[in-house]
């Protein structure tokens, strides 16, 4: 029984190895992170434990961010995937054109104090004058982790934001529970058909997922 060449056997292991890390790669690369936390914040905040649940947060978070995502990807087919599915460029040259509409997109996200620090640790001297040519030019090696910080410092940020009315319908009933003196009566069983209403009479998801498609624009 032939299993092959050791060449063929060892570039078909790079390709599994590849494939395993492809997502994480792909959710460093996107909209995903700051998606997924910000709807993972409001879930937390409304105290619906896990409702809506893990899929539903997941799915959502996937498609909105190929919604956003979607100039990106069409630049990148266009230029890139389709000559190469053609074969009219070499690998190298369809990830080459790959990386600067990737590189465009991380930039307009990233703050110029984490993407500074990251040129400062990677000894990349040449780029701290920080002109937006100059940038552009920086490796993705440095733009990435600029990139995910920055995308969880925004997303904290909406976080925050989305827990303020919660918090406060929380504080009210934790007061009212406890001027009448029911101190074993869990707060938060109280407080949830509120933040629920509130959440409905507002169209929340409506806010919620329109912010977050806007804080890319």
């Amino acid at each position: 029984m032939s299993f092959g060449t050791p060449n063929s056997m060892v570039g078909v292991f790079f390709l599994i190895s590849f494939l395993s890390v492809l997502p994480a790669i792909l959710i460093m690369f996107t909209s995903f992170t700051r998606i997924v936390i910000v709807l993972s914040f409001m879930r937390q905040a409304i105290g619906g434990q896990q409702i809506p649940p893990n899929q539903v947060i997941i799915g959502l978070s996937i498609f909105l961010t190929l919604f956003i995502m979607s100039p990106t990807l069409n630049t990148i087919t266009k230029n890139a995937l389709n000559p190469y599915m053609a074969k009219q460029i070499p690998m190298q040259e369809a990830l080459d054109r790959a990386a600067p509409p990737i590189k465009t997109f991380m930039l307009k996200q990233t703050r110029q104090q984490d993407l500074a620090l990251f040129v400062k640790i990677a000894k990349e001297d040449k780029f701290d004058g920080m002109n937006t040519t100059d940038l552009e030019q920086l490796p993705l090696r440095v733009i990435v982790p600029a990139f995910v910080i920055s995308e969880l410092k925004t997303a904290f940020e909406i976080g925050f934001l989305i827990y303020l009315p919660f918090l406060v319908i929380d504080m009210i009933v934790s007061s009212i529970l406890l001027s009448m003196g029911m101190m074993m009566l869990p707060p938060a069983l109280v407080s949830l058909p509120f933040k629920l209403l509130l959440f409905v009479l507002v169209d929340g998801w409506n806010l919620v997922t329109g912010s977050i498609i806007r804080s890319f624009h």
